[in-house]
């Protein structure tokens, strides 16, 4: 039976709510509150304030992500194929909070005073089980977002909210730490680390229990498809056998590369080279670079539904080059805040387009093999991601060896110090931003194909549901 106009509009009427946009968003506050702490201060933390070598920081992290070349992609095909009364993705994000909340402040307490390899063998050990339930987490999660919310109109709008939880989650992960730690590459406020974390993880235990009791809905139209989903290895070949797929990862990966690299960077490129010594006054760098982002969604959100996901990733790309380039030239706390403020209009690009994308990525799979593969697309999708940790680290290590800075010594800053600062903010960036734009001119999915693929992709669900209730 096909099913009419009168009935696609019907079920499209009823999907979409303002207050299930914002239930769900409290797990995007959640995962991005964690992450971007851990993102920010992990390495200042371990190099500056811990004294841990660069080498084993960067060993560390290649291990790390040499394990999320198997827990990412594993965890996303064991999702898909989950079948329980609770849905695929839901038992995931239950198990995995509680963990990821217990060591996210585990993280910070490495053990004082002990030598070099016994710092690195904690720091690797924390870092891999932290890693392994955020992904549980985060991956679970983030799946539900393409099947709750599924055509471009609901995407937007839904992101619209998503992204404002997010941007405030950063701020909090940004603002928060400076409350407790005055000075953040100083070693004297070792304990005050553990207090931010504390305090941060309370708060992300509150907003992840309000996602999973009001913000989680999967859909009875996909309750079979764990039956039919493919074996792990199956599932990897599919996803990164998808055209669309590939282009998209190599440009998300320039985003990602770029989004961890700045932060990173901050708490030392804020003191060395911008000579700013108050840790508040650098993490409202940051900040009024979310405060920007907040601003300029809306203007992303016209531009994707004008011109559509492929045409603006590309100017999202472009905007980000060019809003990072002061980073080579400015040299104080006023060309500081206005250089981040610059810096959020990319952004904000970012944040709306990774979902949106990905999700007309899923749709076609979807209609092409028969069954949604969120999981299995996320989880390669959080490989590479992760992978841009080791470009970042491998980038630093490469700039700190150069400029002779293997061990913190913060009384010793040369200009080559400077520079080599100067070009992590910069041009690393840039040359991983251009290669995304490379690979997006190839993007196979348009404006028009977009709007295809949700009108099939509806047609597709509704014929599940039909059957299912039938």
């Amino acid at each position: 039976r096909k099913i009419s106009m009168k009935e696609e509009k019907k079920e499209s009427s009823e999907d979409y709510s303002t207050k299930k946009a914002v239930f769900f968003s409290f797990a995007g506050f959640t995962d991005v509150s964690l992450f971007q702490f851990f993102t920010f201060l992990i390495f200042t933390f371990y190099y500056a304030v811990i004294g841990l070598h660069i080498f084993y920081i960067t060993l560390a992290f290649i291990i790390w992500s040499v394990w999320n070349a198997f827990n990412d992609p594993f965890l996303g095909s064991i999702s898909d194929r989950t079948t329980s009364k609770w849905g695929r993705r839901t038992p995931w994000i239950v198990i995995g909070l509680l963990p990821l909340l217990i060591v996210n402040i585990l993280l910070w307490t490495p053990p004082i005073g002990a030598d070099q390899f016994t710092i690195f063998i904690y720091f690797l050990t924390i870092i891999i089980v932290w890693e392994f339930f955020y992904t549980m987490y985060e991956l679970n999660q983030i799946s539900l977002f393409p099947e709750m919310f599924r055509d471009l109109d609901e995407r937007a709008k839904a992101n619209n909210i998503l992204q404002l939880f997010q941007i405030i989650a950063l701020m909090v992960a940004f603002i928060l730490p400076s409350l407790f730690i005055p000075k953040y590459d100083d070693p004297q406020y070792y304990r005050e680390y553990m207090q931010a974390a504390i305090v941060i993880t309370v708060i992300c235990s509150i907003t992840g229990l309000i996602f999973i009791k009001f913000g989680i809905k999967e859909r009875i139209e996909f309750s079979k498809d764990p039956e039919e989903a493919p074996s792990f290895l199956v599932s990897i070949k599919y996803t990164l056998g998808n055209k669309a797929f590939r282009h998209f990862i190599i440009a998300n990966f320039a985003f990602w590369f770029v989004f961890a690299m700045v932060p990173t960077i901050v708490p030392l490129y804020g003191s060395m080279v911008l000579g700013i010594n108050d840790s508040f006054i650098l993490s409202l760098l940051l900040a009024i670079t979310f405060i920007s982002a907040l601003i300029f969604v809306s203007l992303w959100k016209a531009i994707v539904r004008k011109f559509g996901v492929k045409k603006s990733f590309i100017a999202g790309l472009v905007t980000v080059i060019l809003t990072s380039l002061p980073f080579m030239f400015i040299s104080n706390q006023l060309g500081g805040f206005i250089t981040f403020f610059l810096f959020g209009i990319g952004l904000a690009g970012a944040l709306i387009l990774r979902h949106i994308t990905i999700a007309a990525i899923i749709d076609d799979d979807e209609l092409r093999n028969g069954v949604r593969r969120e999981g299995g697309f996320y989880g390669i999708n959080g490989f590479f991601t992760k992978l841009t940790n080791v470009a970042v680290f491998i980038c630093i290590a490469i700039v700190f060896y150069g400029t002779e800075m293997t061990v913190f010594n913060p009384g010793n800053i040369s200009e080559a110090n400077i520079l080599g600062l100067r070009v992590l903010m910069f041009v690393f960036p840039a040359i991983f931003l251009s290669i995304g734009i490379i690979s997006m001119i190839n993007f196979p999915i348009t404006k028009e194909k977009y709007d295809e693929l949700t009108e099939n992709t509806r047609r597709l669900h509704l014929e599940k549901k039909k059957k299912l209730k039938n």
